[in-house]
C-alpha cells in the first residue's frame, strides 16, 4: 500500500520516520510532501522515503494519505487536493479540530480517519486516539492502526467527541507536564541548586514516578499516600496544593483545551 504524508513539520515527519521503520512499508511505498524547497532538499538526503514538492506527482499514486498540516492551512490545501483524489483513497487526519465531515465535504471523499496524536510520538512514546467514517473497513482500519502504532500506542474511540476530549488530555497534556516541570525547576533554582542538578532532580523524579505508576495497578491517590506521612514534608506540599485548588485548576485547563477543540470543529461548519 502506497502511503503519503502531507506536511513535513514536527508531527508529519515524526509519523513518516516511524512508518519508515515499519515492515508494512519501505522507501518505495512511503512518500512525503512539503511545499518548502529547503525542507525537500534536506529530506531528500535521507533514505527513509521519497520526497516530493508537487502534490500532483505523489497524491494520485497514494492509497493512504496522512494529512499533517496546521488546521488553518487545511482549506487551501483541500482545494488543491480535491481534483487529484478518489473515493478509494483513505485519508488520515492529524489535525486538531477538523471534523470527518469537513474533510469529506472539502475533498469529496468518504474514507476518513480522524486522529489526535501527541508530541511524545517523536520519541516513540506517543499516544494517538482515532475514529473513522462508516466507509472505512475493518481491514483498512487495522492497517491504519498498525501505522499509528509506529510512534507509540493508539486508542480507538467510538466517536469524534472523544477525539476532542483526548485533545484536552493527551494532545495538549505534554504541555501541562512541562508547565509543572518548569515550576519545579524554578523552585529548585531558587533553593540554590545548579541548572544541571535542577534538571536531573526534576526529570528523574517525573520519569521514576511514571515508571512506578506503569509497573503497578495502584492509583495515583494510593501512591500519594505511600509518599506522604502525617505531619511530614510531602503532606505539607499536598495540603498546599489542595488549599490552592490545584487539582480543580488542572481539570479546568484540560476542559479549556477540550472546549477549544470543539469550537475549532464548529468554526469549520
Amino acid at each position: 500500500m502506497k502511503t503519503l504524508v502531507i506536511g513535513a513539520g514536527n508531527m508529519g515527519l515524526t509519523y513518516a520516520e516511524g512508518m519508515a521503520k515499519s515492515p508494512m512499508l519501505n522507501r518505495k511505498n512511503l512518500m512525503i510532501f512539503d511545499k518548502s524547497a529547503d525542507v525537500v532538499v534536506r529530506l531528500s538526503k535521507l533514505d527513509h522515503f521519497d520526497v516530493y514538492e508537487k502534490l500532483e506527482d505523489c497524491l494520485p499514486q497514494a492509497d493512504l494519505v496522512f494529512v499533517a498540516v496546521k488546521p488553518y492551512h487545511c482549506e487551501e490545501l483541500f482545494e488543491e487536493m480535491k481534483p487529484m483524489v478518489n473515493n478509494e483513497q483513505i485519508f488520515v487526519s492529524l489535525m486538531a479540530g477538523i471534523t470527518i465531515g469537513k474533510i469529506q465535504d472539502a475533498l469529496g471523499v468518504q474514507k476518513v480517519v480522524r486522529s489526535m496524536p501527541n508530541l511524545p510520538a517523536q520519541v516513540g512514546k506517543g499516544v494517538t486516539s482515532y475514529t473513522e467514517s462508516d466507509q472505512v473497513s475493518r481491514v483498512e482500519l487495522l492497517m491504519v492502526r498498525n501505522l499509528l502504532d509506529t510512534t507509540g500506542e493508539s486508542i480507538h474511540v467510538d466517536n469524534e467527541n472523544y477525539i476532542d476530549a483526548s485533545t484536552g488530555i493527551s494532545g495538549s497534556g505534554p504541555a501541562y507536564v512541562f508547565y509543572f516541570m518548569n515550576s519545579m525547576l524554578e523552585a529548585a533554582l531558587k533553593m540554590g541548586f545548579s541548572e544541571n542538578d535542577s534538571k536531573v532532580l526534576v526529570s528523574q523524579t517525573f520519569e521514576g514516578a511514571v515508571e512506578l505508576f506503569n509497573r503497578n495497578d495502584l492509583s495515583p491517590d494510593t501512591w500519594m499516600e505511600r509518599v506522604a506521612s502525617k505531619g511530614g514534608t510531602t503532606r505539607a506540599a499536598l495540603d498546599s496544593m489542595d488549599d490552592n485548588n490545584v487539582k480543580e485548576l488542572i481539570k479546568d485547563a484540560a476542559y479549556a483545551a477540550f472546549d477549544r477543540a470543539v469550537e475549532l470543529g464548529k468554526e469549520d461548519k
